[in-house]
C-alpha cells in the first residue's frame, strides 16, 4: 500500500470516462453568454422552464459544439422540436433573450 502518495501507474490504472450526465466544467466561459441568458430567462418567469426552453436548447448546443459535453439526439435531452417550425412545441423567440455572440 502506498499512503499518501499516488499510486504507480504501473500497477493497472485505467481512466474510465464520466458518468452520463456529468461533463466538464465551461473553464473558459466559452458558452457563459448562453448560459446567462438561460438563467436570467428562468429568473423572469419565475423559475417556469417551458419559456426558456429555446435558450437551453442554444445553451447545450454551444456545449457540443466545443466538445464540452458529449453530442446527443434532442428527443434524448428533452428537446425535441423546440425551436422547430411547425411545432406546437416552439415558444415565441424573443430576440432580446438572445446572448450577443
Amino acid at each position: 500500500m502506498s499512503f499518501g502518495r499516488p499510486p504507480s501507474i504501473s500497477v493497472g490504472f485505467s481512466a474510465t470516462p464520466p458518468d452520463r450526465g456529468s461533463f466538464p466544467l465551461d473553464h473558459y466561459g466559452e458558452c457563459k453568454q448562453y448560459m446567462q441568458t438561460y438563467l436570467n430567462c428562468l429568473r423572469k418567469n419565475g423559475n417556469n422552464s417551458t419559456p426558456c426552453r429555446h435558450l437551453n436548447k442554444d445553451y447545450l448546443e454551444c456545449r457540443m459544439n466545443r466538445g464540452l459535453m458529449e453530442r446527443d439526439e434532442w428527443r434524448n435531452l428533452g428537446l425535441n422540436g423546440v425551436g422547430e417550425s411547425g411545432s406546437s412545441a416552439v415558444v415565441k423567440d424573443n430576440p432580446k433573450d438572445r446572448p450577443n455572440v
